[in-house]
């Protein structure tokens, strides 16, 4: 069974700067495509970040292009992803999604393992 745990959530003023982590553990993280969604009071779970097995390839929705980059470390079982000038718009729960792909897909569906959420609240 595949547990992912994201950690780095927290309060920053908008303009700043936070990095979450997710760590895996009971699979074998080189294996899984990676991502990360959130989910806003009364709106859906969107996507956010997405990464595959080997780095090459990375998915970002439009609205944090040039403002978050996501990363992993098949070494040390995680993935991150920094968040800089962060919006008002970018609060909420932030989940990581394992899923066994090549291309990472952005759907959430599509993946088989999800953490428990961190959150980011963002101040104006």
């Amino acid at each position: 069974q595949v547990q992912l745990v994201e950690s780095g959530g927290g309060l920053v003023q908008a303009g700043g700067s936070l990095r979450l982590s997710c760590t895996t553990s009971g699979g074998s993280f080189s294996l899984y495509a990676m991502a990360w969604f959130r989910q806003a009071p009364g709106t859906e779970r969107a996507f956010v970040a997405a990464i595959s097995r080997n780095s090459i390839d990375t998915r970002y929705t439009d609205s944090v292009k040039g403002r978050f980059t996501i990363s992993r470390d098949n070494a040390k079982n995680t993935v991150y992803l920094q968040m800089n000038s962060l919006k008002p718009e970018d609060a909420a729960v932030y989940y990581c999604a394992a899923g066994g792909y090549v291309v990472p897909p952005v759907r959430p569906s599509a993946y088989d393992y999800w953490g428990q959420g961190t959150q980011v609240n963002v101040s104006s």
